[in-house]
């Protein structure tokens, strides 16, 4: 029944753990190894360690970070970092969600889009609340992806298999072409 339905949140805490979860890092390598500067970046998945939005506001890329998470913690600690760091701040903001809730309209055109996490955590708990689907969510940051941009995902997580039967289908109905890998990342470009 509407409105009974709870929000499905990430009910953990996500530190930096390079050795399990290197893609965040290897996300900022690329980025730099890109040249990749004065970009809008829309990252799925922040983690407790916000490094995406630390190092890019740290390197002089003046890059613009949007990060998205459903975990509480994670956000908890995006408000004390934005309070300690407001040169951090500036140039990265975190909002607290569910990413199959989104909605395109209020969304900006990107020129990066981390989709990492992509079919981990789309269960029929968001279906209790009508939430987009993992293709949906593709779909829509395709178009909000500027031509010449990049869309990212991680070959590491453990719903990478089913990531990549959604991404074979997309890729060949949608105006992207295959980059190829750069460590545990992979990388598409929009036409």
């Amino acid at each position: 029944m509407a409105g009974e339905a709870k929000l499905h949140i990430w009910d953990a805490y996500w530190d930096l753990r390079v050795d399990e979860c290197p893609c965040d890092v290897q996300f900022c390598d690329w980025l730099e190894k890109e040249k990749i500067t004065n970009a809008a970046i829309f990252h799925f998945g922040t983690g407790g360690h916000h490094i995406v939005g630390i190092r890019t506001a740290e390197n002089g890329s003046n890059n613009a970070v949007m990060g998205i998470t459903a975990s509480p913690q994670e956000y908890e600690t995006f408000v004390q970092l934005a309070i300690e760091r407001p040169d951090v701040e500036k140039t990265y903001k975190t909002f607290f969600g569910d990413i199959y809730q989104l909605d395109a309209r209020l969304l900006p055109q990107f020129e990066v889009v981390t989709l990492f996490h992509l079919c981990e955590f789309r269960t029929e708990k968001n279906d209790a609340y009508g939430a987009l689907t993992d293709r949906q969510v593709l779909d829509m940051f395709t178009q909000k992806t500027k031509s010449g941009g990049y869309l990212l995902f991680y070959s590491g997580s453990f719903a990478y298999d089913a990531a990549l039967r959604i991404v074979a289908e997309w890729e060949k109905e949608s105006p992207v072409e295959k980059v190829g890998m750069y460590e545990t990342l992979l990388v598409y470009r929009k036409k």
